[in-house]
């Protein structure tokens, strides 16, 4: 049977220092090496100074704009360059513009050959009723797209500017912060106008988009309703209930697949266009509401990014956390 020894003596074992200094309450090599405090490190003033002034030598000799050829050369060159490519390009605009037929003339093909497509052939060629919906969706298509393509990235520059980071707790959870902020909440009068006035708004959002071809609208004109809706919507119930439905991965979602289907169908109607091949899609019966070919999805496309970015936009500004 072993024996309990004294404290003392057992704080003279080795096994007793192992421990503590396993434990970390004793270094062993305190007491045990030579150690001093580190002194401040001084640099030598002349070091200093011979340095200080081999810095300016150097900047010197490379700013040195009046006696550095290089860099005096390449400017007199820009300024050349600059010069003669001001010269050719008013030269070719003169000589463009000299081209061109006299403003306002009855003859010019603005005013006789293009209307005259448009109006005349435009029923025939696109199947909409609506001469202005055709020409848009179907003849400047193109030009439609890129309208498309500005909402779209002048959204994303809106959310890369006013975005705001959420804030987060010590365990790194998002802290919601509450709507109250940002509008009045529990307003009866504002809330009992949105329940009846929001639905038909959408509606008839709705249907300005899918009547676009056949009368007075479609899809920029049918998404700034929907887009106002959503926005009535939001001020009446707050954050948390329209991003029940409509957040801003919706937002992304919606806007790459129209974008995209946008792409798809307009670069088959180019294709088969510009080869003189024939359209393997229908125009339809010209009134119809399933009529005009490709019209009809192209206008529920642009519906959907014109209300997402109107959304957006209202967001972004009001509240920054999207």
């Amino acid at each position: 049977m072993s024996r309990k020894i004294p404290d003392k003596e057992y704080e003279k074992t080795l096994s007793f220092r192992l421990k503590r200094w396993l434990d970390g309450t004793k270094d062993a090599f305190v007491d045990t090496v030579e150690m001093k405090e580190q002194e401040e490190f001084k640099e030598d003033d002349t070091v200093v100074i011979n340095r200080t002034k081999e810095r300016q030598q150097r900047m010197a000799r490379v700013y040195d704009l009046a006696n550095n050829l290089g860099i005096s050369g390449f400017n007199k060159l820009y300024r050349i360059f600059c010069v003669c490519f001001c010269l050719f390009l008013v030269l070719m605009l003169l000589i463009a513009v000299s081209f061109l037929p006299a403003y306002g003339h009855p003859e010019n093909p603005v005013n006789n050959e293009v209307a005259k497509r448009y109006i005349e052939d435009g029923l025939q060629e696109t199947g909409s009723v609506n001469i202005v919906t055709g020409m848009i969706l179907d003849y400047r298509a193109f030009d439609t797209l890129g309208e498309s393509h500005v909402l779209f990235i002048a959204t994303c520059t809106v959310l890369i500017l006013l975005r705001k980071d959420r804030k987060k707790d010590e365990h790194g959870n998002n802290i919601d912060v509450s709507d109250r902020i940002y509008e009045p909440k529990n307003d009866v009068i504002l809330q009992t106008a949105a329940r009846v006035l929001v639905p038909p708004i959408i509606i008839f959002g709705i249907y300005v988009v899918l009547g676009g071809h056949l009368g007075p609208g479609g899809g920029f004109s049918g998404g700034a309703i929907i887009g106002a809706g959503l926005i009535l919507y939001l001020n009446a119930f707050g954050f948390k209930k329209t991003e029940r439905f409509f957040t801003g991965k919706t937002y992304k979602i919606l806007s790459v697949c129209a974008l995209g289907c946008y792409c798809l169908a307009k670069s088959y109607s180019f294709y088969t266009g510009a080869n003189h091949i024939e359209s393997i899609i229908p125009l339809g019966t010209p009134g119809a509401i399933l009529s005009s070919g490709l019209i009809l999805i192209l206008n529920i496309c642009v519906g959907i990014v014109v209300a997402g970015t109107m959304y957006t936009f209202y967001v972004m500004f009001r509240k920054g956390d999207y």
